[in-house]
C-alpha cells in the first residue's frame, strides 16, 4: 500500500482509481480437509485473491508454504496486477495459496490437497476468469493435478485452465526456464546501461529453486561468474566461480547446496552482503531491509523473488546508486510465457522453444526500455518507474471501461 501511495502521486492517479486498487476485487478463503496417509483428516486453509480484471482475466500462481497468510496473498495478487501491466499482458492480477508444510507431506497427500483445493475453487478459476500457475513449492505436477480435477468435473479437457503444466499436457516449451531467463535478460540490459561488462561479472544468487537456478544458468552461459548460491539450508561461496550444473547434481544427492566442493559455507543473511557485481534475491519476500540495505555491495539487484526489498531499503539502495530491477519487471518472464502458453492452448497450437524465447526476449527488452526511460526522465528509481508505467496502463483501461452501472 505504501508503494501504491508513492506511485499514485507520481502518476497523478485519481482517488477514484486509487480507492479501487487498494482493495482486491474478490477474496476467497476455504477450509480444505485432506485425508492424510495415516488415515486422519487434517484441515488446511486455502486462499485465492483476485485483485483486478480491468485489462483481462486474472492471472497468478498458487504457493504451498507454512507462512502463507491472507495479507501475503493479497500483496502478491496486487503485484501481479502491476506485473502484467508493466509487460503489457492482457491479464489482471491474482494469487492463491495454502498454509501447509509440503516438506512434511507425501506426494499422495499433496495430490489430495491440490485436488480438494481445486474442487473448492472450481467456480473461481477458469480459462477466461482466473488462470493459476506454479509458485513457491508448487510445480508442473501440481498444475497437472489442477487441470485434471477441473477437466474431470467439467467433463472435457481444459488445458487452458492453468499454465506451467508439463509439456506433454499442453505446457509451453521454455516455460520452466522463463522467469529466470527474464531475470537474466533484465540484468544484461541493466549492465549495458550502467557500463558493467556482464562477462566475468560476479553474481550472487539467493535461492536455488526454479527462478534462482535458471537465472544462474543463463547468466553463467552468457559469461558471468556465479560466486555464491544458497537454498533454505544456507549457501556455498567460491570466489573463482561455481559450476551451476555440478551444484544441481550435488543438491540432488545431498538435499542441499551447502558442502559443495571447495566452497565456503555462508548463511542466507551473509549471502546478501557478499562483495559482488550482481545480486539476485530469488527466495522469499522482505530479504533486503532497512537493517541490511546499507551493507549491500552489489551494483545491480535483480529481484527474482516477489517483494524481496522493502520500501525503506529501496531508498537506501537508490542513495547508494545501486540499480534495483524491481520484481514486477525482473521476474515477469514467467507470466509472459504463461500468457504464451495460454494463447497456444486456446488455439490448440505448439510453438518451438526458439520462438518462445525470441518472443520473451522482445517482450522483456521492450518492457525494460519503457521502465528505464521513465526512471531516467523522472529521476526516480526503477521500481517507482515500473509502477508509474503500470498505473498509466491501468488508469487508461479503467477510463475506457467506465463503471457499471
Amino acid at each position: 500500500m505504501r508503494q501504491l501511495d508513492i506511485v499514485a502521486e507520481k502518476a497523478g492517479l485519481s482517488q477514484d482509481i486509487v480507492g479501487q486498487l487498494r482493495q482486491p476485487r474478490r477474496i476467497v478463503i476455504v477450509s480444505v480437509p485432506v485425508r492424510m496417509d495415516d488415515g486422519r483428516i487434517e484441515t488446511f486453509t486455502g486462499y485465492r485473491v483476485q485483485h483486478n480484471i480491468w485489462r483481462g482475466p486474472c492471472k497468478g500462481g498458487i504457493r504451498y508454504h507454512p507462512a502463507v497468510t491472507l495479507d501475503e496473498v493479497k500483496a502478491l495478487a496486487f503485484w501481479m496486477t502491476w506485473k502484467c501491466a508493466v509487460v503489457d499482458l492482457p491479464f489482471g492480477g491474482a494469487k492463491g495459496g495454502v498454509t501447509c508444510n509440503p516438506r512434511e507431506m507425501s506426494k499422495a497427500e499433496l495430490e489430495r490437497l491440490t485436488r480438494r483445493y481445486t474442487a473448492m475453487m472450481l467456480d473461481e478459476i477458469g480459462p477466461h476468469k482466473d488462470i493459476p500457475a506454479p509458485d513457491v513449492n508448487t510445480d508442473a505436477q501440481t498444475m497437472a493435478w489442477i487441470m485434471d480435477t477441473y477437466s474431470t468435473i467439467k467433463g472435457y479437457t481444459v488445458q487452458e485452465v492453468v499454465t506451467g503444466k508439463p509439456v506433454e499436457l499442453g505446457g509451453s516449451l521454455g516455460r520452466e526456464q522463463a522467469t529466470g531467463r527474464g531475470v537474466a535478460i533484465c540484468t544484461r540490459e541493466t549492465c549495458s546501461k550502467i557500463g558493467l561488462q556482464l562477462k566475468n561479472s560476479s553474481v550472487v544468487v539467493q535461492g536455488f529453486g526454479n527462478v534462482g537456478f535458471n537465472a544462474a544458468k543463463v547468466l553463467s552461459d552468457w559469461g558471468a561468474r556465479i560466486v555464491a548460491i544458497s537454498d533454505s539450508s544456507g549457501g556455498s561461496y567460491k570466489l573463482d566461480g561455481i559450476d551451476v550444473n555440478a551444484l544441481v547434481e550435488h543438491k540432488e544427492k545431498t538435499g542441499s547446496v551447502t558442502g559443495f566442493k571447495r566452497c565456503e559455507k555462508v548463511t542466507n543473511e551473509e549471502m546478501l552482503e557478499l562483495p559482488c557485481d550482481i545480486l539476485v534475491p530469488a527466495a522469499l519476500e522482505n530479504q533486503i531491509t532497512r537493517a541490511n540495505a546499507g551493507n549491500i555491495k552489489a551494483r545491480i539487484v535483480a529481484e527474482g523473488a516477489n517483494g524481496p526489498t522493502t520500501p525503506e531499503a529501496d531508498d537506501i539502495l537508490y542513495e547508494k546508486d545501486v540499480a534495483v530491477i524491481p520484481d514486477v519487471l525482473a521476474n515477469a518472464g514467467g507470466v509472459t510465457v504463461s500468457y504464451y502458453e495460454w494463447v497456444q492452448n486456446l488455439n490448440r497450437d505448439r510453438w518451438t522453444e526458439a520462438d518462445v524465447n525470441r518472443r520473451l526476449e522482445d517482450k522483456m527488452r521492450s518492457a525494460f526500455a519503457d521502465v528505464y526511460e521513465i526512471a531516467e526522465r523522472e529521476r526516480i528509481h526503477m521500481r517507482t518507474a515500473a509502477y508509474v508505467l503500470g498505473a498509466q496502463r491501468l488508469s487508461d483501461a479503467f477510463q475506457k471501461l467506465g463503471l457499471f452501472p
